[in-house]
């Protein structure tokens, strides 16, 4: 395997490269670039395809059952935790311990909002 420098991480964007570990970034772009293997065009579609599946979840959550609303989280943590998107996994694994806590519902809102966000500024 051949290991690249971390100036590669996230699309090569400012900051991105140099910050080291995510440390209040939505995402550890290190992270990332270790589960691409640091292919910038593997980590912009798996990036795309976690925002799809996190504002999915975020839509279906609120009107979700407990039962659905585990479902949901499950599988949105380890996609979160694949991508290292940490505060959302570490949310929907509050809220596999707590389905039917609404604030913790609220929280994973804001928490995917922020993820698209900042993934949307990396990516221009």
């Amino acid at each position: 395997m051949v290991m690249r420098e971390t100036g590669s991480v996230a699309f090569g964007m400012p900051g991105g490269e140099s910050s080291g570990a995510s440390h209040g970034r939505p995402i550890d772009l290190e992270h990332l670039s270790r589960q691409t293997i640091g292919d910038r065009d593997v980590e912009r579609e798996v990036l795309d395809m976690f925002v799809h599946q996190a504002l999915s979840v975020r839509d279906s959550m609120s009107s979700a059952d407990l039962a659905e609303r585990l479902r949901l989280s499950h599988a949105l943590k380890g996609a979160a935790r694949g991508v290292g998107a940490f505060p959302i996994a570490d949310c929907v694994a509050e809220l596999e311990a707590r389905p039917d806590d609404a604030r913790l519902v609220k929280r994973l809102a804001g928490l995917i909002d922020e993820v698209r966000d900042f993934i949307a500024a990396i990516s221009r």
